[in-house]
């Protein structure tokens, strides 16, 4: 309890032991969603419903502004949109692109209406958890799922065989691990062989 309120005399090795651990925990979620990833479809889908609900409620009974709420509710549609080809999340896509845009839309409106009005700090942290940071997250988390993935459909022209052996010889990679790739060669450049 005392870290917690002055973390100055935690020792050093008390952040990294957390940090491990939430590192740890959000490996292993991330293997749970590519095991199942028609049953974190659905769990995402009732999600999206409950945050729905929440926004209508707060809207009908604690008078929320139309606005901050009507851009929720667009952004759960857009959710949606997201879910329709879910684990298969591109990053490119104009679809993934709206709803990053509507995550920090929805931050700045609801920074600006708790910076006027005043809410105790829990009922704004559940604010912030179920209306704004669950879904984001969730797709986060899942958007290594679809990169492992066998096929299951086949293009045209294409055998499923075929098209799968030769995906992983183009050299092209996609989604989260391309940002880790980058992350990593930022901080600590592979050293190259010199003969």
């Amino acid at each position: 309890v005392i870290y917690c309120i002055f973390p100055s005399l935690a020792p050093p090795c008390l952040f990294n032991i957390v940090i491990s651990s939430v590192a740890a925990g959000l490996y292993y979620l991330a293997e749970l969603i590519e095991e199942y990833t028609v049953v974190t479809s659905r769990i995402i889908k009732y999600m999206i419903w409950f945050s729905t609900g929440v926004l209508i409620g707060l809207y009908l009974f604690e008078k929320f502004p139309g606005v901050m709420i009507g851009v929720g509710l667009f952004t759960n549609v857009v959710y949606f949109g997201l879910l329709q080809t879910f684990p298969f999340i591109l990053l490119t896509s104009p679809n993934f692109i709206l709803s990053c845009a509507l995550v920090v839309l929805n931050h700045y409106l609801a920074f600006q209406y708790f910076a006027e009005e005043y809410y105790p700090f829990s009922e704004v942290l559940a604010y912030f958890t179920f209306c704004l940071w669950l879904i984001p997250f969730s797709f986060f988390v899942s958007l290594s799922a679809g990169e492992n993935v066998l096929p299951s459909t086949i293009q045209q022209g294409d055998d499923v065989v075929s098209n799968y052996f030769t995906k992983g010889k183009r050299g092209k990679r996609s989604g989260i691990l391309v940002i880790f790739s980058f992350i990593k060669e930022a901080i600590v450049p592979s050293r190259q062989k010199m003969y």
